[in-house]
């Protein structure tokens, strides 16, 4: 026991000196739809110095100790909000490093293995964005939904669904983009109230809504979505076309009054939004976001 116990901490520290001359890589995507960011490591192991199959172990220590600092890029430029990347937060002192990594070690991994040359060695790790939003959330007690004096008569649906797949109109600008997604969009109404935003979650482990394709709410059953999206919004979702844009970035979507009053007008629509039964459909091309080095 004691000399495998050694044979660790020499593999670590040898691991350690080799950090600074060894070519690594990484591809990866940051995949909106699922709420993932994958990614996959690989090694050079003869810019590292390392031999097979002794050195093996040292280049799998070495490939782990890497994964950190090759990541954390593609974390820090996580969309939060309309205004703010995670590294803005964390230049603004609301996030830290630490605090980074930890969202970076709590990724699900593969074990590594050598390419068929015997030249490199990878994995792949899988963060869930899920997990990213609810450590960015603060808010102990979730704030009430916005409610109207004069409701109207609406039926009860068991989710909403908002489609954004076009460009639209920005707000105050004459111009137009395609809304693009984010940790925590906020949803405005016409009279530009705001309808939606992440403190009026109930719990931090419920994301704040969904993004998915158009196709995916145009399948070929009864509801009409996928069994993923309706896992979401259940089988009777309210549907509703945005009708503009907010924010620095276009993240920030605007409804129709008329819509919006048909989800505050009463208490069982109203916890659609404060259980994040909400779903955004956008365009195919702004939901997968690749990066390498």
């Amino acid at each position: 026991m004691k000399l495998r116990f050694l044979a660790f901490l020499l593999a670590i520290f040898t691991a350690a000196g080799a950090f600074a001359d060894a070519r690594f890589g990484i591809t990866g995507t940051v995949e909106w739809d699922t709420l993932q960011i994958k990614t996959a490591i690989s090694l050079d192991l003869l810019s590292a110095g390392i031999r097979l199959p002794s050195g093996r172990t040292q280049g799998e220590t070495l490939l782990s100790s890497g994964y950190v600092n090759l990541i954390r890029p593609g974390i820090l430029g996580l969309q939060v909000d309309s205004s703010s990347v995670i590294a803005d937060l964390i230049n603004r002192g609301e996030f830290s490093l630490a605090e980074v990594e930890n969202l970076a070690l709590a990724a699900h991994s593969i074990p590594p293995a050598l390419s068929p040359d015997m030249l490199n060695i990878s994995t792949s790790y899988t963060i869930c964005l899920s997990g990213v939003s609810s450590a960015l959330l603060r808010s102990t007690r979730p704030s009430p939904v916005m409610r109207t004096l004069n409701p109207i008569s609406t039926a009860q649906y068991t989710g909403i669904i908002i489609i954004a797949s076009e460009n639209l109109p920005i707000h105050g600008m004459r111009s137009s983009a395609l809304p693009v997604p984010c940790l925590f969009p906020k949803i405005w109404d016409t009279e530009m109230n705001l309808i939606y935003e992440r403190n009026m979650l109930e719990t931090r482990d419920t994301s704040m809504v969904r993004y998915a394709p158009r196709q995916n709410i145009f399948q070929n059953n009864p509801s009409g979505l996928t069994p993923e999206l309706a896992e979401v919004v259940g089988t009777r979702p309210l549907r509703i076309f945005a009708s503009g844009v907010f924010g620095i970035k276009p993240t920030d979507l605007i409804i129709d009054r008329s819509d919006a009053l048909l989800i505050i007008s009463s208490e069982e629509n109203r916890r659609l939004l404060s259980q994040g039964r909400v779903a955004i459909i956008l365009d195919e091309s702004v939901l997968r976001y690749y990066f390498s080095r």
